[in-house]
């Protein structure tokens, strides 16, 4: 009986997800600037190259940038607006505060493009040519991004307390997030392995490590040594909140497959990604780590596919009422 609940619940929430799930075909192409700003995707480029080679983690947080801002009214710009009198962002909604960085570099870029292309390139745009070029920076896989976002004038801070997956979330919650954005369970396991580079703060690990790390970690010498070190940054008592440590201690500023080798072994930082492994109701997400862990290929096709189908998560009503901004901090006046 009990199984027959979980599936029963499981069938449920995917059912309520594909019913409310807002994204749909939007009008993007791959050649959308050919003609207004041929150089735009060269420029990101280049800005990119820079960015990372001054410090790596830099590909990671517009990673983490870019996924942020498409969870949140879909990819429209919005994480990137500042709080106004007029307007309450989302940067500083408590799961992105202190949690976001690459604005800067976001805005270099847009700099650039204003210079060569006067208000054709999209914050938007910007943002989700960035994380592909960030990715292929620290050696992950390419992928081709279609163009012709509009960016937002509105932002929705409530919004990302309820659609951004949390840290300590279990399988099911993780599942139906994903889902409201059109994304599968194969999805959701390919874009966390963006987990392989970047750092999480104490405040989102430190239930992890006092909890259950032990239990499905197989703690050998090198496991109980990472953990000792992680209890040293991350105190239980409290304190330490923004203290940061690697998501893959193995490689943490190169894109390759050892976050899924990681899973395997039980010592998954965030409780979150161990819970695609060690879920009892992760059969699906379990499988796909040992495919991913075994297959890196596989994982880059993968992670390729579901990164245009997160790009892809456009806000409808930027179509009717959206801009290009001039500033990516601030709606045009």
């Amino acid at each position: 009986m009990e199984i027959k609940s979980t599936i029963f619940i499981f069938s449920l929430i995917t059912l309520c997800c594909l019913t409310f799930s807002h994204a749909a075909d939007p009008p993007l192409t791959l050649d959308y600037y050919k003609s207004t700003c041929p150089n735009a995707e060269a420029i990101v480029r280049k800005e990119m190259e820079c960015a990372v080679t001054s410090d790596l983690r830099n590909a990671a947080a517009i990673l983490r940038l870019h996924f942020h801002d498409c969870f949140v009214q879909g990819c429209d710009g919005s994480v990137l607006l500042d709080d106004t009198y007029m307007l309450k962002g989302e940067k500083n909604a408590p799961t992105n505060l202190n949690a976001l960085k690459g604005f800067d570099i976001i805005d270099r870029i847009k700099n650039k493009l204003e210079s060569e292309c006067p208000g054709t390139v999209s914050c938007a745009d910007v943002l989700t040519y960035a994380a592909r070029d960030a990715t292929v920076l620290v050696g992950g896989p390419y992928w081709h991004v279609p163009a012709g976002r509009k960016d937002s004038k509105t932002a929705s801070a409530s919004l990302v307390e309820s659609n951004i997956p949390g840290a300590n979330n279990g399988l099911l919650t993780m599942i139906s997030k994903f889902m409201y954005q059109s994304l599968s369970v194969t999805d959701m396991v390919a874009l966390s392995g963006a987990h392989t580079i970047g750092m999480a703060r104490c405040t989102n690990y430190r239930a992890r490590i006092y909890g259950d790390y032990q239990r499905t970690a197989t703690m050998s010498s090198i496991a109980d040594s990472n953990l000792k070190t992680l209890k040293s940054t991350c105190p239980a008592a409290g304190g330490g909140d923004n203290n940061e440590s690697a998501m893959d201690y193995i490689s943490p500023n190169l894109f390759d497959n050892s976050y899924y080798h990681i899973l395997l072994r039980g010592e998954g930082l965030l409780a979150s990604d161990q819970e695609l492994y060690s879920s009892m109701l992760g059969v699906q997400t379990s499988n796909l780590v040992k495919k991913y862990a075994e297959n890196q290929l596989a994982f880059f096709e993968q992670f390729s596919e579901s990164m245009v189908k997160l790009g892809n998560i456009t806000n409808p009503e930027t179509y009717v009422d959206g801009e290009v901004r001039k500033n990516c901090r601030f709606v045009n006046t």
